[in-house]
């Protein structure tokens, strides 16, 4: 099959990102990914339409957003070229990360978690993701309830659940991974997390033990309100999803709004922080 190769400016929020690759999927592309040339779409060529394109770039969420190039590919098995190019990650040499397609993987690991990778994103090759794993490693979240706020791929979810939190309910405002979510829950036996459709006023009055919200700065700041609301006494925030720049604003929101500064990790630039509520 021919494919197209569209190149995007690069895009430094992975919420965008997300919201980007679940509207191109709407208009064929099937698959992406993301190098130092910005962020890279692709289409079969027999679907593949300008006019599509530019009316998801239309979209005024997408205002930051240029179609650098749509550049015809000579025609190969894209998608065995994707496979093989697409690793497994190991984090912390406890975690690993998979897709259904790799089998040649650590055996001695303490957590093997398939992710169906629909979405380039929430399949910890991102830092935001791989931090927030790194933390959940190491938090004792046994026992207790806890919430995946934007779960995307819902990796969180399931591996809190394999950690022992219960129950877990993961909800994403996005169809598309909600069903991602749906179907990477089934792959990894753990059916009992409950997923939604939704954005943090589908939280209601639930209370929980543990929240988690891998999203993006502005989200987290609309949205501070809601974990705190949302979260039992002597329980945990663990967010990501934002620049090291803008710690300080996250933290000055959080603790203003009743929460205690933990401490946070951080990889070129992205960081993912603990906050806690006493």
């Amino acid at each position: 099959m021919t494919y197209i190769e569209l190149t995007f400016s690069p895009l430094s929020d992975e919420s965008l990102q997300e919201l980007l690759s679940a509207m191109l999927t709407t208009i064929g592309c099937d698959s992406f990914f993301e190098d130092q040339d910005g962020f890279k779409a692709y289409c079969p060529l027999d679907v593949y339409s300008d006019t599509l394109v530019n009316e998801v770039l239309s979209n005024e969420m997408f205002a930051s957003v240029k179609l650098v190039s749509a550049v015809p590919l000579e025609d190969k098995n894209w998608n065995a070229i994707w496979e093989s190019n697409y690793e497994p990650v190991l984090i912390d040499n406890r975690c690993l990360i998979r897709a259904p397609f790799h089998h040649d993987v650590p055996t001695t690991v303490e957590f093997d978690l398939i992710i169906e990778p629909k979405m380039s994103f929430g399949t910890a090759h991102h830092e935001t993701t791989s931090q927030m794993i790194q933390l959940l490693l190491n938090s004792d979240v046994k026992g207790c309830s806890l919430l995946d706020m934007g779960s995307g791929t819902a990796v969180l979810a399931i591996l809190a659940r394999k950690l022992g939190a219960f129950p877990v309910v993961a909800i994403d405002n996005d169809e598309w991974a909600y069903n991602n979510a749906i179907e990477n829950i089934k792959l990894n036996e753990t059916d009992d997390i409950q997923v939604e459709l939704g954005d943090a006023d589908s939280i209601g009055n639930r209370k929980f033990d543990v929240i988690l919200a891998n999203i993006n700065r502005n989200i987290l700041l609309r949205d501070m309100s809601f974990y705190v609301k949302a979260l039992n006494k002597s329980s945990r925030l663990l967010i990501s999803g934002f620049y090291e720049s803008d710690l300080v604003s996250i933290r000055t929101s959080a603790e203003n709004s009743g929460l205690r500064f933990e401490n946070y990790v951080s990889n070129n630039q992205w960081v993912a922080a603990l906050f806690v509520k006493d």
